[in-house]
């Protein structure tokens, strides 16, 4: 494609248990987003999760125990920086994510020269039907992000994300990565200067398998784990030792 001018792109697929539906997944980047190395890191399966990424013949890191969503996307992002790519695609398991629309998150970021590029639900109407708690806490961490970093994230809770090489660098060197890489990422990196764009994009409802925040109770602790988290990085970013924020 002629707006990549020789860009390294790896496509991050974090999977567990998801058997039912990488293979779809695999697939269907390899139609529409083939411009992109995709690698997927296997977070110690119980399932045939493996074996299916296996017989596709795709590039896969395999862990040998059960290290949780954030650290896979961190372990895809320093082989990214390892490898010397120039931008991260970071991309579900389930189905939601659409491979067409990581074109578009990928283009925009080229364009604006933006540092990560969030891939958007909710910035014009797309017609997600988004469960009532998770609805509650995307406006929640809206609220949030736009009192302290004066900068308006419609959908700060989307992992669906184009990161370039400055904001690769950043997230594999860190040793607190945390455990939900959502709107405390987001504050960290603007009030740190980094310039973050949405793009509206179209997802799908999972089909099979079970959400990492299915249920109430992983809700309720994901809440209070990302205000937690949140509050440690304005304590750590005062408003004088900031930079200037691009908008």
């Amino acid at each position: 494609m002629k707006f990549m001018k020789d860009k390294k792109v790896l496509i991050v697929i974090p999977a567990y248990n998801e058997e039912e539906n990488i293979e779809k997944v695999i697939k269907e980047l390899k139609s529409d987003a083939s411009f992109a190395d995709i690698l997927v890191v296997n977070d110690c399966s119980k399932d045939n999760t493996l074996e299916v990424i296996k017989k596709n013949k795709v590039k896969y890191l395999s862990n040998i125990f059960n290290m949780k969503y954030a650290m896979a996307i961190q372990t895809g992002l320093k082989y990214a920086k390892k490898h010397n790519y120039d931008y991260v695609i970071q991309f579900d398991a389930d189905g939601q994510h659409i491979a067409n629309e990581a074109v578009k998150i990928l283009k925009e970021a080229i364009a604006s020269k933006s540092d990560i590029v969030i891939g958007s639900r909710y910035l014009i109407d797309t017609g997600y039907p988004c469960p009532i708690f998770r609805r509650i806490g995307t406006k929640v961490f809206e609220k949030i992000i736009y009192i302290f970093c004066k900068q308006k994230i419609k959908d700060p809770l989307s992992g669906f994300q184009c990161l370039n090489k400055k904001v690769i660098d950043y997230y594999a060197k860190m040793g607190n990565y945390p455990e939900f890489p959502d709107a405390n990422l987001i504050i960290e990196m603007l009030l740190k200067g980094y310039k973050i764009k949405e793009v509206p994009v179209k997802m799908r409802l999972r089909k099979t398998g079970e959400s990492m925040h299915g249920g109430i109770i992983k809700p309720i602790k994901y809440m209070i784990n990302m205000l937690y988290s949140i509050v440690f990085i304005i304590i750590q970013n005062p408003k004088k030792k900031r930079k200037k924020m691009e908008v």
